[in-house]
C-alpha cells in the first residue's frame, strides 16, 4: 500500500473515532403515548431521565398502560440513536458494511 493511501486511512480512522465520540456525547430524546413518557438517552444508550405524566396513574389498568408506554418511549429513543449513528457512520462506510456500526 502506498504511503498516501496509509494516510487517508489513518485520517478516516481518526475521524470515525472523533464522530463515535460525539455520537455518544450526544442527547436523544424518546416519547410514547402521546408525550405521556419522554426518556433521555446518551448516545452510547445509557438512560439519563424518564419523564411520566403524574395524572395518569389512577388504576391498575392505567399502571399496565404506563409500562407499555414506558416501554414504547425507551425503543423509540433507541431507534433515533441507531438511526443517528447510521447516518453519521454511513459516511465513513459509504453504506457498504451493514452490521458494522
Amino acid at each position: 500500500m502506498n504511503p498516501g493511501m496509509i494516510k487517508k486511512l489513518q485520517k478516516m480512522q481518526q475521524d470515525m473515532v472523533r464522530a463515535q465520540q460525539e455520537l455518544e456525547a450526544s442527547t436523544f430524546y424518546g416519547s410514547a403515548g402521546g408525550q405521556t413518557v419522554k426518556v433521555e438517552f446518551t448516545g452510547d444508550r445509557k438512560m439519563r431521565e424518564i419523564a411520566i405524566n403524574p395524572e395518569l396513574i389512577e388504576s391498575a389498568e392505567d399502571l399496565e398502560m404506563l409500562q407499555d408506554t414506558i416501554v414504547a418511549a425507551v425503543n423509540d429513543c433507541i431507534k433515533k440513536i441507531d438511526d443517528e449513528t447510521e447516518r453519521v457512520m454511513s459516511k465513513f462506510t459509504g453504506g457498504g458494511m451493514p452490521g458494522l456500526f
